[in-house]
């Protein structure tokens, strides 16, 4: 197989035209994504977008156990390291490309296939949530876990967490929980469901198919048939299950009681009770970044909300609190995390304010044009 961080194949179809296949080719290291992997992508898609004669595109992770388990963050911590306090030109670059490939996707004017299987989470679903045809299987396990980190739900995040049914999309940014293939569904992060040995005749069915018509109907057809034969494997949701006592547990009018009402909870239920926990280890600071964050994108635009969160990572990158999560988690792996504030009541106005100040002066924006 290819070193190429993804690997590029163009599928001919019968009838002459083509469907491009990229696959994520960092198997070993659950397809994180990294900066050669976005650098790659852009003009690819851009290219394929451009040629009339693909219909469509697909893009995939290698191996069976990730689509791809986030971004390439321990080459951010390098750059955190080398420069402390800012600026970063690294991860300056790192999140404007990263956000710019998630627009394109988002944008995308022709069909744009996802095969959302095994670990799908932070920079991937940042990858999958823009897909006109998100396709999740029976391993799907997706979360936007950066409250373990000292982030915040980036890629998009404040943009489909604050679309989700009720508070979920705020329950699952605080707690970082893990979904499956039916919560997904429930929460519009997916749009069918296949079983993964189905993967091979999807491709023979997209072969074989009419494509001189409506190419989003075409992929319709092909993914409705093979989530009929695939629904005797959806699991149950437990964010559908959990629905009510998730708004019940969101009901509050601060952080600070938000967040005492998700960690108190008394309950022999697993899922519920390893969201609570997740929570009660993660930032006091991410806890604040992550409910002024969804407040403050709420009614903006998909261009707007990519923006705004470009400015707040490349801050966070310089801050400290990110620096300090992934080291925790990642480099020492000591899971001991020295967090800038002990607890939620101790966060100040004046430190949460920095992360929100402004990178760069008016009309100098990196996605500016977006």
């Amino acid at each position: 197989m290819s070193d190429a961080p993804v690997i590029f194949e163009e599928l001919a179809t019968h009838d002459g035209n083509l469907i491009g296949i990229a696959t994520l080719n960092a198997p070993k290291a659950l397809n994180a994504l990294s900066l050669e992997m976005i650098e790659a992508m852009y003009p690819q898609f851009l290219a394929w977008q451009k040629n009339d004669q693909v219909k469509a595109v697909w893009l995939q992770g290698a191996g069976d156990k990730a689509f791809c388990a986030g971004g390439d963050i321990v080459q951010l911590y390098r750059s955190m390291v080398e420069h402390p306090g800012g600026p970063n030109p690294y991860a300056e670059k790192f999140f404007t490309d990263e956000y710019r490939l998630d627009h394109l996707i988002h944008t995308f004017n022709k069909p744009f296939i996802l095969w959302g299987n095994g670990i799908v989470m932070g920079g991937g679903l940042g990858l999958m949530a823009g897909a006109s045809h998100r396709v999740v299987t029976e391993s799907a396990r997706i979360a936007m876990p950066e409250i373990t980190i000292g982030l915040y739900p980036d890629v998009g995040g404040s943009y489909f967490l604050n679309r989700m049914p009720g508070r979920t999309g705020l329950f699952l940014g605080l707690t970082g929980a893990s979904i499956n293939a039916a919560d997904a569904l429930f929460v519009g992060l997916g749009d069918r469901f296949v079983t993964h040995d189905r993967r091979d005749a999807a491709f023979d069915a997209l072969k074989s198919a009419d494509w001189s018509t409506d190419g989003n109907t075409v992929v319709n057809q092909v993914l409705r048939r093979l989530e009929a034969e695939s629904l005797d494997a959806l699991p149950a949701s437990p964010v559908r299950d959990h629905f009510d006592a998730i708004q019940h547990l969101t009901d509050a009018d601060d952080v600070v009681t938000l967040v005492q009402q998700i960690t108190s909870i008394k309950t022999e239920d697993k899922w519920l009770s390893r969201a609570a926990s997740t929570l009660a280890a993660g930032s006091p600071t991410s806890m604040h970044l992550i409910v002024r964050q969804l407040e403050a994108t709420a009614q903006m635009s998909l261009a707007e909300v990519f923006r705004a969160e470009l400015n707040l990572s490349v801050q966070a990158a310089c801050k400290g609190e990110f620096a300090e999560g992934i080291r925790a988690l990642l480099i020492d792996k000591d899971r001991t995390p020295k967090w800038h504030s002990h607890a939620v009541s101790d966060v100040d106005d004046a430190w949460l304010n920095g992360f929100f100040a402004p990178v760069w002066p008016e009309h100098e924006h990196p996605l500016e044009t977006l």
